[in-house]
C-alpha cells in the first residue's frame, strides 16, 4: 500500500502506522483520515498488532485547521471521514497500541484514545482543545474520556483544555502508561511483540467484554463472559496454552 499522508509497514507480525505530517505536527487533513481508515482495514493476514505513533515532535495536533473543506462542514465531516477512522482502529482485528510520543491534543488526542492500549513518552501531553477556538470535544472523546476518569475529570479537562501530562494522565486512569523517553521506543517495542505473539482471538474478547461491561448489567456480563469463554475455550490457542503450562515452556500462540 502506497500512502502519502502516513507511514505503513509490517514485520514480524507488527504493523507500524506513523501519522506523517511532521511540519504540520501531524494534524488531521481529509486525506490523513482516508489513509488511516485504509490501512488498519486491509491489514496483512501476518499482521497481529499494530503501533501508531506519530512522526517529529508530536503525536498528532488534531484538525488541520487549513483544511477549508472539513471546517465548511464539521458535522459532514465527522459523519463521513471521522467516524470510519475511529471504527476502524476500535474494531481493527488485531489489538491497536496507540504510542503516543509527543502532543496528542484534540482529535489527535481523541484518536489515540479509542486504542486498546496507550503508552506514552513521559513528555507527552494530552489536550481536549477545542473550547480555545469554541468547538465541542468529538472524535468520540465524550465517550472515552468520561469512561476513563469519571465526569468531573472530563469537565475539567472539556472545559479547561488544560495540557494534561503523560504522567498524570497515567495516575488518572485515562492511559496505560507514562515512560521516560529515553525508553519509550524501547518499551512500545516489547509491549508489541507480547502482542504479536499472544492468543489473538482471545485480545479480541477480552476487548469485547470490556467494552460492553460499561452498558451490561451483572447478569448480561456473566452470560457474556460465559459465551466468550466458550469460544475461547474451543481455540487451538487455549489448547496449546495448556499443554505448555503442563511442559513448562513458553506457548507457541498461533492467533487461532
Amino acid at each position: 500500500m502506497d500512502f502519502e499522508t502516513i507511514q505503513f509497514s509490517a514485520e514480524d507480525g507488527i504493523a507500524r502506522l506513523v501519522l506523517d505530517r511532521p511540519d504540520k505536527m501531524n494534524a488531521l487533513n481529509s486525506q490523513m483520515r482516508a489513509e488511516i481508515t485504509q490501512a488498519l482495514t486491509s491489514l496483512p493476514d501476518q499482521v497481529r498488532c499494530v503501533v501508531m505513533t506519530g512522526s517529529g515532535r508530536a503525536f498528532c495536533s488534531g484538525q488541520d485547521l487549513t483544511d477549508a473543506n472539513a471546517a465548511r462542514d464539521l458535522e459532514a465531516t465527522l459523519r463521513d471521514e471521522y467516524e470510519p477512522m475511529l471504527h476502524a482502529v476500535r474494531n481493527c482485528p488485531v489489538p491497536v497500541i496507540a504510542a503516543v510520543n509527543g502532543t496528542a491534543a484534540g482529535a489527535g488526542a481523541n484518536l489515540a484514545l479509542v486504542a486498546d492500549v496507550v503508552i506514552a513518552a513521559e513528555s507527552a501531553d494530552f489536550i481536549q482543545a477545542f473550547t480555545r477556538i469554541g468547538l465541542v470535544p468529538d472524535a468520540g472523546g465524550t465517550w472515552a474520556i468520561p469512561r476513563a476518569v469519571g465526569a468531573a475529570r472530563a469537565m475539567g479537562m472539556m472545559l479547561f483544555a488544560d495540557a494534561i501530562p503523560a504522567r498524570q494522565a497515567a495516575d488518572w486512569g485515562l492511559i496505560w502508561e507514562a515512560v521516560p523517553d529515553e525508553e519509550f521506543a524501547e518499551l512500545v517495542a516489547a509491549r508489541a511483540r507480547h502482542l504479536s505473539q499472544g492468543p489473538s482471538s482471545a485480545y479480541l474478547a477480552v476487548r469485547q467484554a470490556v467494552s460492553a461491561s460499561f452498558d451490561n448489567d451483572l447478569e448480561e456480563q456473566l452470560k457474556l463472559e460465559a459465551k466468550l469463554q466458550g469460544q475461547a475455550g474451543r481455540s487451538s490457542d487455549f489448547r496449546e496454552g495448556v499443554t505448555a503450562f503442563l511442559e513448562k515452556r513458553k506457548p507457541r500462540f498461533t492467533g487461532h
